[in-house]
């Protein structure tokens, strides 16, 4: 048989498509000897095929614990958002809201500092905490975010509604909003001395979910549309 300009592509070509070949040649079976990837000492195939089955379970455990542990994480995520939004709905007094939102909010998630302000609430709110002065930038800003700011803190005017602001190096600013579709009335502000606990490269789902939860808490305080 003439091997020469045969590869061993061409080899292994033939007996993918010839499955026959083994069937006929048994004895090749027991014959062939492979290297271990542990500890590259010689095994026959049948003893690679079972360190590769090993393998291939393993990685199928680890999947699983890491699937177990993702899936324990975020049933602890949604019992400290049960709590929170619990929180808000119990509280009787409309003008006790945003002081309650924000305490529950850094309690059930363990953020250093948060603030927020609204800008768009009734006339009998005015002279509260939350309904401080705010600048039309600020408000502008806040209408143009479609989804919350996470970065740095590059001297936003909301990193000021904080209590230590100048410790303050990464923050979340939540818009908050009937939708999309309308001006924002308010805005959460979320801060802490960690440069990565809010960055720029993380998710931002979760905080949108709390900014259309607070928006909807807040709803109370708002002037009848």
């Amino acid at each position: 048989m003439n091997l020469q300009g045969i590869t061993e592509q061409d080899i292994a070509n033939y007996l993918a498509n010839t499955p026959g070949f083994f069937e006929r040649h048994a004895e090749l079976l027991a014959s062939i000897h492979l290297t271990s990837p542990h500890g590259q000492r010689a095994v026959s195939l049948q003893e690679r095929q079972m360190e590769m089955l090993r393998d291939k379970h393993k990685g199928l455990e680890m999947r699983i614990v890491d699937m177990i542990r993702h899936g324990q994480e975020n049933v602890a995520i949604a019992d400290r958002l049960h709590r929170w939004t619990r929180a808000i709905l119990l509280t009787q007094n409309p003008s006790d809201v945003p002081e309650v939102l924000v305490s529950e909010l850094q309690h059930q998630f363990l953020i250093p500092q948060a603030g927020i302000r609204l800008w768009g609430a009734a006339e009998m709110f005015q002279g509260q905490p939350f309904s401080r002065a705010v600048t039309a930038d600020a408000q502008s800003f806040a209408s143009s975010l479609t989804t919350p700011y996470c970065g740095m803190n590059s001297g936003f005017e909301a990193s000021s509604w904080l209590e230590d602001a100048p410790t303050v190096t990464s923050m979340a600013l939540i818009p908050l909003r009937h939708d999309l579709a309308t001006p924002a009335f308010g805005m959460l502000v979320l801060g802490s001395p960690d440069p990565m606990r809010f960055s720029a490269d993380m998710g931002t789902d979760f905080l949108v979910r709390i900014g259309d939860l607070a928006s909807a808490g807040l709803s109370r305080l708002l002037p009848p549309r």
